[in-house]
This record gives structure tokens, sequence and C-alpha cells, in this order.
């Protein structure tokens, strides 16, 4: 299963903060979105998912139009975890993960949802508070209760249907650094299963370290993509983000690009 944009526009006031966007995004893979503020990489995942109506172009699931499925069918195949999920009513972590599978596998039996919905608490790190109303936790564990959450959806589906797509928008921007490689190899782990992700992330060393793909957004037009060693160059960070060419090193046993601060700030 594929997700593709296809000339895809999204204006908004007179500006197109997507702007011509041709991008496949594959099975089996971890592709990571980057770009600097307002480039617009969030915009690019929420038109991915169908969440945000195009302006002009296309969205293909598997090569036929997004549109033509029904909301039950996408939800099977694809999850969104957006940046500021917005919840209102008072649920349990347990209640709010279960809601998951809702909306991709009503037919499974409460029983075997309970069940799911405790396997992915505890692999998020939050099985023991399970029974704590999430307006209680904290930031970051309220994103991985999102994070469960969209997990359930794609896992409870999967018993009619292969994995889907991971859609995360900034899944790690308020974890600690240890829940932060927790995230990403969770969303490696659901790649390498034969899922796909596709995620925005600010960072770009763990976008080099755990992605299979780079996207570089700039000015909502998709400035380059390739592998993390093809795409995070000298030349692309001093063009993009403005830094210093220097700042780029080479990891001597993964072969990957990074960047330290120290650099950076010097």
């Amino acid at each position: 299963m594929t997700i593709a944009l296809e000339n895809a526009f999204w204006e908004a006031g007179n500006r197109a903060i997507v702007n011509d966007v041709s991008v496949v995004f594959a099975p089996g893979q971890v592709t990571a979105i980057v770009g600097p503020n307002g480039a617009g990489k969030s915009s690019l995942l929420r038109l991915a998912s169908g969440l945000t109506p195009l302006s002009r172009g296309r969205v293909l699931l598997d090569d036929l139009p997004l549109s033509s499925f029904s909301p039950a069918v996408i939800a099977a195949r694809r999850a969104m975890l957006m940046q500021d999920g917005v919840l209102t009513a008072r649920l349990t972590a347990r209640e709010l993960v279960e809601l998951g599978a809702s909306v991709s596998a009503a037919h499974l039996p409460h029983a075997e949802r309970i069940t799911m919905a405790d396997r992915i608490l505890d692999r998020v790190g939050l099985l023991a508070f399970a029974e704590r109303d999430v307006m209680r936790l904290s930031g970051g564990e309220r994103q991985r209760v999102h994070l469960a959450r969209v997990l359930m959806q794609l896992e409870a589906a999967a018993f009619d249907t292969s994995l889907g797509f991971l859609l995360l928008d900034e899944p790690i921007s308020a974890q600690d650094l240890a829940r932060q490689e927790l995230i990403l190899r969770i969303a490696r782990a659901h790649a390498d299963r034969g899922g796909g992700v596709v995620m925005v992330l600010h960072d770009l060393n763990w976008a080099a370290a755990c992605a299979d793909r780079i996207v570089v957004v700039h000015d909502g037009r998709i400035y380059a993509q390739g592998t993390p060693q093809t795409v995070l160059s000298g030349a692309l960070v001093r063009s993009v983000f403005g830094l210093a060419e220097e700042c780029v090193r080479t990891h001597e046993r993964t072969g990957k690009p990074y960047m330290l601060p120290h650099d950076i700030m010097h």
C-alpha cells in the first residue's frame, strides 16, 4: 500500500502553503519530513492523511483517489497523530486508547479491545497509568497515550488488512531523550513489520538516525529527498537552515550525518 500526492496544492489567504508537491510514501519505510518552521511540513502531512482537502492535485491510496474510499477504510489504512490533540471528554488512558479501535474495527469484542489497549499502553511505557484520567497526565504522557490510540487504530484493523500508515506530526516534541528513543523505535518497528511511517521531525539528528528516507520541505515545496546520507549535506543545512556547512559530520559507525550544537554555536 502506498500513499502518493500528485501536484498537490493547498492555499490559504492567497498563499500556497503546499506548492505543487509530488511525493510517494512506501510501506516498510520510515520517512522523515524536515524543514524550517513554517515550511509546510505539517500541512503536507495533513494533505496525505486526507484530513485537509486539497486546493488542487490528487492524493492517492494504492493508485486510487483517497476520496473514493469510505471513512472506515481510510481509518483502517492510515492513522494520524497531530501535534495538538485536544481532549475535552474525561477519559482514562485505557478508554482513550480503546477509541482507536472504534474508528477502524468496531466489530472487535470489548474484551479483546482491553487486552490490546493494555498491550499497547505497555509498549509506550504507560500501562501503570491505564486507569488514570488523561487530563491528569503530563504533556509528554498525553502525547504517548495519543500515540497508543493511533497504534490501536491500525493494529485493531490489521485483523482484516495489512498494517497501514502511521502519520506522526512531531511525535517526540514533548518527550525526554529516553522517550524520544522509545517512540522512534516504535515507529521503526511498525515499518519493519510492513507498515509505513511518515513523520514530521525538527531534530535532524534523530531524522538521520531513524529514517530510511528524508523529505526536506522549504517554502511549501520539496527541496530535496533521499537517504539521510544523500540529503543532509553541509550545503543543504546552509541553504535551508542558514547553518555553517562545517557543522555536518559523518558518524564513523553508521556512515550517517549528524550535527553537534557545540559546532553550531561556535
